[in-house]
């Protein structure tokens, strides 16, 4: 049964019907408790009016007051007989207002704010994106976020990205990054546009005591998913604030946090991969 739905984002008609490939199931609109409506999958793209401008959509969510939440412009359900490869090919460049100026890129969704401030963008897999940051224009992937004042809060580079920190020359890349929103990032940038956090593989920590005491971080290695002959590097994460840093070598590792009260800290390229170039590349790279 055909039924319209009046929201702050326009006149929406919920989904009633379905097809054999990418919309097999009738989704339900859910609600909250207050009655509000809180996801609405559409019978069709609809343009939907956002504060980043109108967008054609599939999908659209809301926060509890009713203000717009998610934006897809897309809504397929991924199967045997329908793929993320057939569902990308429906996805056309997507042109939106952002606190990082116009952006055009094949978007999954867009993600607001209750005030209509944009918070993160989520790309299309394969897709990249330059980004204008305080660190100057990087190529970005997976996606990116803001604070609701409008400042870049973080972004996945789509490449090894070197960058000034409070230790030295970082060069920023999680190669374990997942794609499952551009919410939250490796590359973290604070209000004042200083790296405040960074995931890595090529660069090494060195924090010298003044009594004379060395501590070194290092990425670690792993077995890789490839080969079990190959050994593959794991991110190191590296988290600042103004009394120092805390390092965690592995995903799992319990922290290290040091101060730069008592340490001198300082950062520097790490490439092992390069004892490995006779013998190839390993697949991480």
């Amino acid at each position: 049964m055909r039924r319209v739905y009046s929201t702050e984002a326009g006149e929406l008609v919920a989904q009633h019907s379905t097809d054999d490939l990418r919309r097999k199931t009738l989704q339900p609109v859910q609600t909250y408790g207050n009655g509000n409506v809180k996801s609405l999958p559409l019978e069709e793209r609809t343009p939907v009016y956002t504060p980043a401008g109108i967008i054609e959509a599939e999908m659209v969510t809301f926060h509890e007051s009713g203000k717009l939440k998610r934006v897809f412009p897309l809504n397929g359900k991924l199967s045997g007989y329908w793929s993320q490869e057939d569902e990308g090919k429906l996805a056309d460049p997507l042109t939106f207002d952002s606190p990082a100026g116009p952006l055009t890129a094949k978007v999954i969704s867009l993600c607001f704010y209750e005030d209509g401030a944009l918070r993160s963008m989520t790309l299309w897999p394969d897709e990249t994106l330059s980004v204008q940051t305080p660190a100057g224009v990087i190529k970005t992937r997976i996606g990116a976020s803001f604070s609701r004042d409008g400042h870049l809060r973080s972004l996945e580079p789509a490449e090894p990205t070197p960058l000034d920190t409070p230790v030295g020359r970082i060069t920023a890349y999680d190669s374990d990054a997942v794609g499952i929103n551009g919410d939250s990032n490796s590359l973290v940038f604070d209000d004042q546009g200083q790296v405040a956090a960074v995931s890595t593989t090529l660069s090494m920590i060195t924090a010298r005591h003044y009594s004379g005491k060395e501590f070194v971080f290092v990425p670690e290695c792993r077995e890789s998913l490839c080969s079990e002959s190959e050994r593959e590097m794991v991110p190191m994460r590296i988290l600042f604030d103004k009394q120092g840093v805390e390092i965690s070598v592995t995903p799992d590792a319990e922290p290290s946090y040091v101060d730069f009260a008592n340490y001198e800290i300082s950062s520097s390229p790490f490439l092992p991969q390069l004892d490995n170039l006779s013998k190839g590349l390993i697949c991480s790279v």
